[in-house]
Order: structure tokens, then C-alpha cells, then sequence
């Protein structure tokens, strides 16, 4: 999946934002409910994941139910009306969207990192275990502005020096200009992200119909029956 994700998400890690961690507040919402409390123990723990996973399941199939997905995934209109319902699916049933689970990882990771350059090595490293590829060179570039800032302050930038992340921000605001990226369009990228993922799921979801098709066919019953074109299957009646 990561390789249909990178182009709108290069873009998320891009921004300056990232070297701030309070504007990587998840909504409580998000996540709030995934949480154990810390009295429950063996048995009682695993019951209340199950019950929450279990909770979320029902909910996102009852969308899934409801509404109608045209399994296209080259037609635009179909891929939006998929990315609308699985959009549904995630606020009812309270599930990340890819770009909260991002900002989940890396305020999860980044948690008590002090200085500057730990805390881009951690964004890099979560990039790469996503499978994420950095095709702007956006990591080199913020890199060598961390560089040029700390061979002026003369030591380490930590991150709770206000005057060098100044500094920092500042050439960041420098590469986010040279790389065409705006903070303001944020949304924009997020919703290209969720439109990526919705078209890469459409396309595992006709991939999987036409080898189950195919397998069908094979059978000496069904030799002489017509397959359905993909697009016509309603996965309502599948439910």
C-alpha cells in the first residue's frame, strides 16, 4: 500500500510542522477509546479490546451495508463515493485516517526526544519502516538547515530553545517555498492521501473479485455461465 501513499505524503512530512509536536494533537476521539486502563489486568484486558474491536467491526460493516460501492477503481467518480464511505466508516466507528495514524506514530515516537536531530532521525526511520520513499529530498534538506542552524548557535539544537527552532523554522519556511508547499494545504494533501488509498483498495478489491471469478469459472459447473463485469457486484448482498 505504501508505494500508492508516498507522492501525498512526502508532502505531510514536508512541512514544518513537524519539528512542533503540540500541532500533532490527534483528536482524544481518535484514539481515546483504544486506551486500557492501566487497572485492568490478563483476562479483563483482552475481553475489553475484544468487546472495543468487536463494537468497531459491527459499526463499520452497518456503513458498509448501507452504502453502495462501485468497485471502478478507474473511474473518479467511484473512487470518491468510496473514499466519502470509508470516511463514514472511520468517524462512526472512531478509526484512524491515514494521515492520524502518521501523526499518531510520530508524536508516540517522539515522546521525550530532546534535540533537534534525534527527532528527524525518528521521522526518518518511521518513514522507512512505512515504505515510504522521500522523493523530493525533503530529509536532506532539513537535515542541512539543522546544520547551517546549529553551526550558528555553536551546540546542539534542542527543541526547547525557542531562539534556534526560530532559526530552524525559518529555513524550513525556506524549503517549504522551494518545494511548493504550504501549510495552508495540509487538508488538501490529507484528502489526496485518503482519494490514493481509497483507488489502491478498489484495485485490491477488483483483483480479488476477478480471481475469485476466475476460480469459479474453472469449476465444470459453472463452465457455461457468463461472469459479471466487477462492476456491477454490490457488496451489500455480500454482507
Amino acid at each position: 500500500m505504501a508505494r500508492f501513499l508516498s507522492r501525498s505524503t512526502r508532502q505531510l512530512y514536508g512541512s514544518q510542522s513537524l519539528l512542533q509536536p503540540q500541532q500533532h494533537a490527534v483528536p482524544t476521539r481518535c484514539f481515546a477509546k483504544e486506551a486500557v486502563p492501566k487497572a485492568l489486568k490478563g483476562d479483563e484486558m483482552l475481553k475489553g479490546i475484544f468487546l472495543e474491536v468487536k463494537k468497531k467491526f459491527e459499526t463499520a460493516v452497518g456503513v458498509l451495508r448501507k452504502e453502495k460501492i462501485t468497485i471502478d477503481p478507474e473511474d473518479p467518480a467511484a473512487v470518491d463515493q468510496y473514499a466519502k464511505v470509508m470516511k463514514t466508516v472511520r468517524e462512526k466507528a472512531d478509526l484512524f485516517s491515514e494521515s492520524q495514524r502518521i501523526q499518531f506514530t510520530i508524536k508516540q515516537r517522539t515522546d521525550g526526544i530532546q534535540d533537534a536531530r534525534s527527532y528527524l532521525l525518528a521521522l526518518k526511520d518511521i518513514r522507512l519502516k512505512r515504505g515510504l520513499t522521500d522523493e523530493l529530498g525533503a530529509e536532506a534538506m532539513m537535515m542541512d538547515a539543522l546544520e547551517k542552524v546549529e553551526k550558528d548557535i555553536k551546540k546542539p539544537l534542542m527543541r526547547n530553545d525557542k531562539k534556534g527552532m526560530a532559526l530552524l523554522t525559518e529555513e524550513f519556511n525556506k524549503i517549504n517555498q522551494k518545494l511548493g508547499i504550504r501549510k495552508e494545504d495540509l487538508p488538501k494533501y490529507e484528502e489526496q492521501l485518503e482519494k490514493k488509498i481509497a483507488k489502491a483498495q478498489l484495485e485490491e478489491l477488483k483483483k480479488d473479485a476477478l480471481e475469485a471469478m476466475e476460480t469459479q469459472k474453472k469449476r465444470e459447473e459453472f463452465n457455461d455461465e457468463e461472469m459479471p463485469d466487477v462492476k456491477s457486484l454490490d457488496i451489500r448482498n455480500m454482507l
